[in-house]
């Protein structure tokens, strides 16, 4: 997706225009380009001065069947003039390219919303696919909406025949005439659009003009066609902000700069092993084109080397970064565990989807917690820490940057597909508000003789290049002897190095727990982590303007956890866990704090809706 960045005078920042906010849904086979189509429509949004946040929904299958229901791709956008913290949850606007694509999404329509169908695509074929007896365009079924139904294709095939396209060639432009209706519909500037067709097609002029004309072809006829009823131009206001600079960032673009601004602020350079797995491959991506700042990446053979490479760079004075999703993530286990008995800095990735095995590869899931605070064998612990939102990844790879390279440990960091892949607007921050860490490597002997696993008041052991002159050192995964690092199976050896790879971790400094919305103590607490922060926000908030005694604390750090979180849930009578799992924070929050934490859990591969949140806390205090 273009980034959008636009500059938010102190003018702008003051204004405070009518609430409002629309959600809007474009989806047709995966071939019909509605991630592009979504991408820039984010960008005319963001351009616009609107908050927005979007939901890229992909099909598991690489390029499905044309026309079938498990090919459909979507892409959701809320967005408006007020604070947006979710995706949305009842679409206003359905764009449906196929019959497929409405059935599988039109129930997620609100009652009265509107339908834009392409009725060049209602054919009896395409309509037996997608399990259709009868047109619903035609068999009063979609009574309850409003329904705009023309030949979007016959339009485009019309809007570019100067341009000498085949028939095929031609409808891959329809994306694009759609785009165009829908920049119409929203008043939005279609120039920026424009420049990027023509940079993107840049070889291929006519195919530029082409889509061009597309565009505008769609704009024009939302301009001009007279139709009574449902389409109508709205104009959304832009939403107050603080000013500055502004530009739309996804969870995976973010993470990747939040690990580059951690090396710089270490003062290290930083290695990326990372093998191609949905949804973590974008980090690789990234990172492969910030070469300038001192990163290397590797692609390598499969998850085991991928990991092993990046404990080979940090064994050798680089940080180690790696990434995968679950599937990957179990394949590193074994690996982690060396990182730990190792003790070197090591950042690991886990862009999280539906489970187990190959589960969910394109959809959205919160159950690797387990697997990240417990899953390895032996007592191997290790820091986890969790992203809220797209930009918020930024942030947490700082911080596991700092307690990777502070402490000598591997650290985790939890996203997830809806993080990964969602847009949202961020403030690009000021550098100097960033407190440097530089790393210091030992490179002289200490007096009375090295030992490379001797501590300091952190319990981290120094980090020493191979070569240095007198600090060669024994390194591997079999147990060490506590200061020299040679071998010992030693029971009380291995009791007390045990003991101490927990009390290191035990003790990291992290911040106390703030609570987000409400109060320290009352009768309802929503505990939340990871990219439910949204739901859940907006979910309490709505709550506590109908009087409910509720309150929002959501955790970065899920291991080790606050030193004040225990004593601040014994403040609330009750406790409400929402995951998009079958309860694992729940289970740790009642382990360690021995409270009664009650489990909201949803597992459809789809982000939670803030009605089912709000739902939920009502019954809880009805």
């Amino acid at each position: 997706m273009a980034t959008a960045v636009h500059e938010v005078t102190p003018t702008e920042a003051s204004a405070h225009p009518q609430a409002e906010s629309i959600v809007v849904r474009f989806a047709g086979d995966s071939g019909d380009g509605m991630q592009l189509t979504g991408g820039q429509f984010t960008l005319s949004t963001a351009l616009a001065g609107n908050d927005l946040s979007t939901f890229p929904d992909f099909p598991a299958e690489i390029r499905a069947p044309l026309g079938t229901l498990f090919g459909v791709s979507a892409f959701q956008i809320n967005f408006g003039s007020t604070s947006i913290e979710t995706a949305g949850d009842a679409l206003d606007v359905l764009v449906a390219m196929n019959p497929a694509a409405l059935k599988t999404n039109v129930n997620e329509l609100k009652a009265g919303g509107l339908i834009i169908a392409d009725t060049g695509e209602f054919t009896e074929r395409n309509l037996a696919k997608a399990k259709y007896e009868s047109n619903p365009i035609d068999d009063g079924s979609l009574a309850k909406w409003q329904v705009l139904a023309f030949d979007i294709s016959a339009l485009t095939v019309a809007a570019v025949k100067p341009f000498g396209l085949g028939n095929k060639e031609a409808l891959r432009c329809k994306n694009m005439w759609t785009l165009g209706l829908a920049l119409w519909m929203f008043d939005r500037d279609r120039q920026p659009l424009v420049d990027w067709l023509k940079a993107k097609f840049a070889k291929a002029p006519a195919l530029a003009e082409a889509n061009i004309a597309a565009l505008n072809a769609g704009h024009a006829y939302g301009e001009t066609a007279e139709i009574s009823g449902p389409l109508k131009q709205h104009h959304v206001p832009a939403a107050p902000a603080e000013p500055g600079l502004y530009r739309t960032v996804t969870g995976a673009e973010a993470i990747s700069m939040g690990l580059v601004a951690g090396a710089q602020l270490a003062n290290i350079p930083m290695f990326f092993g990372g093998y191609p797995i949905t949804p973590a491959s974008a980090i690789l991506h990234h990172l492969s084109r910030l070469k300038e700042f001192g990163i290397t990446t590797f692609q390598a053979e499969d998850e085991i080397a991928a990991i092993a490479s990046a404990i080979g760079a940090s064994y050798a004075g680089q940080l180690g970064v790696t990434s995968s999703s679950g599937p990957g993530i179990a394949l590193k286990g074994e690996a982690m565990g060396l990182a730990i008995m190792t003790e070197l800095p090591l950042v690991i990735i886990n862009s999280q989807r539906g489970g187990p095995s190959t589960g969910l590869p394109t959809k959205t899931e919160q159950s690797d917690l387990y697997q990240a605070v417990y899953g390895r064998n032996g007592d191997a612990p290790m820091p986890v820490i969790a992203a809220r939102s797209p930009s918020d990844a930024f942030e947490v790879a700082i911080e596991a940057v700092r307690i990777a390279t502070q402490y000598m440990t591997p650290v985790m960091v939890l996203t997830d597909g809806y993080i990964a892949n969602a847009a949202e607007p961020w403030k690009v921050p000021e550098v100097s508000d960033y407190a440097p860490f530089p790393v210091h490597y030992l490179d002289t002997v200490p007096e009375g003789g090295f030992q490379a696993y001797a501590r300091d008041e952190k319990l981290a052991r120094p980090w020493v290049k191979p070569g240095t002159p007198g600090l060669l050192h024994r390194i591997g995964g079999i147990e060490k002897q506590q200061g020299t690092g040679n071998i010992d199976y030693g029971p009380a050896n291995h009791q007390a190095m045990t003991d101490i790879r927990k009390a290191k971790v035990d003790g990291i400094n992290i911040p106390d727990q703030a609570i987000e919305l409400g109060d320290p103590g009352g009768k309802l607490v929503v505990v939340g982590w990871g990219s439910t922060f949204g739901p859940i926000h907006q979910a309490v908030r709505r709550a506590r303007r109908k009087g409910l005694d509720v309150s929002h604390i959501h955790l970065r750090h899920i291991w080790p956890m606050p030193g004040n979180l225990g004593a601040l849930l014994k403040g609330y009578e009750k406790i409400l866990v929402p995951e998009m799992n079958t309860g694992q924070l729940k289970t740790v929050l009642r382990d360690q704090y021995l409270v009664d934490a009650k489990p909201l859990n949803k597992v459809s591969g789809q982000p939670f809706r803030i009605a089912e949140i709000e739902a939920a806390i009502e019954g809880i205090l009805a």
